[in-house]
């Protein structure tokens, strides 16, 4: 492995206090210093995002009396792909009485995160959780209720209680609506100002500290600088580098990357998480996947023929010859099973030859029971836009026929590596949600990403942020500033290159082949052979592209083309990491699954002795060996033992 990367010093959260776990934030709240009302006017936040981190963020922020600057690409917040989360958010309300509590929250997310994330940070979402909820509600987000009147919940996998709030299968989009109603009022306000179609290009570092941003108007081309005492990234995960995946089309990793690049680590990019209830890939006319909630895993079953090549109509196949496959391994959990765990297992019965649909990759979600037991009615009122989706989509009828699902590309783990504070590795960066790294480990729970992203953007980062702020307002920059005019000198000869290439293969191509590189090699499951093709393919891919892409169009309009060439180049530096990471580390741990490294009967196999610990990478050059530093993961609170849903 030596020729991949070398090794840095160690790397430490200093911010994290120790003592009782359950006063932890309690006392760092204390601790960080505060900035009084009068002198929060004179200060300056830049918040890169509009979903439900960066929004939550710009309103709570802005209602402090801060002045932010918000950045999204769309044409509006409310189209941030927080949107299209569905199942619903996690919280440790215990309304149902069946022993939930903080504690058991903070133990399901440890170990449904196989054991890859920091106590301290899981501990304080588990308690934050209760928080967001009578935030929400107060909001007036319209969570669903049970017969007494109280917020109901339904249950999600990896736990065996049920903590999860929803509002149908719009979940996101309800608490999105929420926070964007909240932005609204502080951009009314004044304390808020939106830039709406602009896109970061490029992250201001001036004596050590972030400092501000390059931003490219998306209609005029345009290139701006924007300045600030602090800057907030909260841009999402980059799913998308595999292409096909349940993300927006317009999802990318450039203001994450262009912040690594910059100094900031980049902490386990190998984890990403695989969905266990997508639509199944139906051809290659496709540029996205649709996401079935994994809520419906409550009342769906899933199952496969017994036997091989079985193209009858489901409801043709008597019960006698179905395989309730995660029934009959995991009778504990059963459907509810963890998402990394369920999208494995679904794999393995394709690669045995009983998948189903086109080219046998897929597996039956079947609603039958649940209509016979419940009703139609109640499954429509838990489910219906869901099945309406579907049935849209395929032009199947789910009440009648089961649902065909097969995993895809979800939700990424790995982001920016960030302290207690949600602070960078470059000071006066700080980044929340997706974007980070921090608090799920190898695998995320369903139900926690809604959870973490207004966690963050309600709660820890306004509580954070002041302590750095405290030290300001720093030096006033403008444009004629050296460092901020050679930054911006940067941008814009990188788009003079992308246009002049003029080359033979569109962007979309290259994207495409890089997608199936990863999903290949580095999807669901890895090989170190398997990973090393990878790697020479991407380093190939990535000299085809500057030397072969064709970019058409000028930068001074609105230039999709351009865009997308700039955020695939951005993926072609990133795939070459995660694989690198993905090789480097020889265990199986939750959504990273190594061949080599599993149980007698197929589960991922940790070598906590050589393992515990975050990688956290450094950028070192374009096609430099990268350098790891090693963050050790020491638990008190919780036993680290192999995982068991059985």
């Amino acid at each position: 492995m030596a020729e991949l990367y070398t090794e840095g010093d160690p790397i430490r959260d200093e911010k994290a206090p120790d003592g009782p776990i359950e006063t932890r934030w309690e006392r760092r709240r204390f601790s960080a210093r505060l900035v009084n009302p009068a002198n929060r006017r004179k200060l300056s936040v830049i918040i890169v995002g509009t979903g439900l981190a960066g929004a939550s963020a710009a309103a709570t922020l802005g209602e402090a009396g801060y002045n932010v600057t918000s950045f999204c690409y769309q044409d509006s917040p409310r189209r941030a792909h927080s949107i299209a989360a569905q199942g619903g958010i996690n919280a440790a309300k215990n309304y149902r009485n069946d022993g939930d509590s903080i504690y058991r929250l903070f133990y399901d997310t440890v170990k449904g995160g196989d054991f890859r994330s920091r106590e301290s940070n899981v501990y304080r979402l588990s308690q934050v959780s209760v928080e967001i909820i009578d935030q929400c509600v107060a909001q007036g987000v319209p969570f669903a209720r049970e017969y007494g009147g109280l917020l109901d919940n339904r249950s999600f996998g990896g736990a065996q209680v049920s903590r999860t709030f929803y509002a149908r299968g719009q979940t996101g989009q309800q608490l999105l609506v929420g926070a964007y109603q909240a932005l609204e009022r502080q951009v009314a306000a004044g304390t808020v100002t939106m830039h709406t179609r602009h896109e970061m290009l490029e992250l201001i570092v001036v004596d050590g500290r972030a400092r501000g941003v390059v931003v490219r108007d998306m209609v005029s081309g345009e290139i701006e600088t924007h300045f600030a005492d602090a800057v907030v990234l909260a841009s999402g995960g980059y799913g998308n580098v595999f292409f096909l995946s349940t993300n927006a089309m317009g999802c990318n990793v450039t203001a994450s990357w262009r912040a690594h690049r910059k100094g900031a680590l980049f902490a386990n990019p190998c984890y990403t998480q695989i969905h266990p209830t997508c639509i199944p890939v139906s051809g290659d006319h496709q540029s996205k996947l649709t996401l079935m909630s994994e809520s419906l895993r409550n009342d769906g079953r899933v199952w496969a023929p017994k036997g091989y090549g079985d193209n009858r109509d489901p409801r043709e196949i008597p019960e006698e010859e179905r395989d309730y496959y995660l029934e009959r391994m995991y009778p504990a959990f059963g459907n509810l099973v963890p998402r990394d765990i369920a999208s494995r297992a679904a794999k393995a019965v394709c690669d045995e030859g009983r998948g189903v649909g086109p080219g046998g990759q897929g597996v039956y979600l079947d609603f039958a029971d649940a209509i016979k037991r419940l009703g139609r009615p109640a499954v429509e009122a838990k489910y219906g836009n869901l099945f309406d989706m579907y049935q849209r989509i395929t032009g199947e009828n789910p009440y009648e026929v089961p649902m065909r699902i097969y995993p895809a590309v979800h939700y990424t783990m790995g982001g920016l590596w960030v302290d207690y504070d949600l602070q960078s590795t470059i000071p006066g960066l700080f980044v929340t949600g997706e974007a980070n790294f921090s608090d799920h480990g190898a695998n995320r729970l369903g139900a926690s990403a809604l959870m973490q992203g207004l966690a963050d953007g309600y709660f820890v980062l306004p509580n954070t942020i002041n302590d750095y702020l405290a030290d300001g307002p720093f030096e006033k920059l403008d444009a004629t500033h050296p460092e901020v005019q050679e930054t911006a000198q940067g941008v814009r000869d990188r788009i003079s290159t992308l246009l002049s290439i003029n080359g033979t293969r569109t962007v979309d191509s290259f994207h495409r082949e890089l997608g199936k590189v990863m999903w290949d090699y580095c999807g669901m499951e890895r090989t170190e052979e398997g990973l090393r093709k990878a790697l020479d393919r991407v380093r190939e891919l990535r000299s085809e592209f500057w030397s072969d892409v064709k970019v058409t169009g000028v930068n001074e309009e609105l230039n999709q083309t351009l865009e997308r060439a700039g955020r695939v180049a951005d993926f072609f530096e990133l795939a070459e990491l995660m694989c690198v990471d993905a090789l480097h580390r020889s265990e199986s741990a939750g959504g990273h699954f190594r061949a080599e490294s599993q149980t007698p009967d197929g589960e991922a196999l940790r070598h906590d002795e050589e393992f515990s610990y975050v990688a956290a990478w450094e950028f070192s050059g374009t096609g430099k060996p990268p350098v790891l530093h090693k963050e050790d993961l020491n638990y008190e609170y919780v036993t680290m033992v192999q995982r068991s849903y059985k």
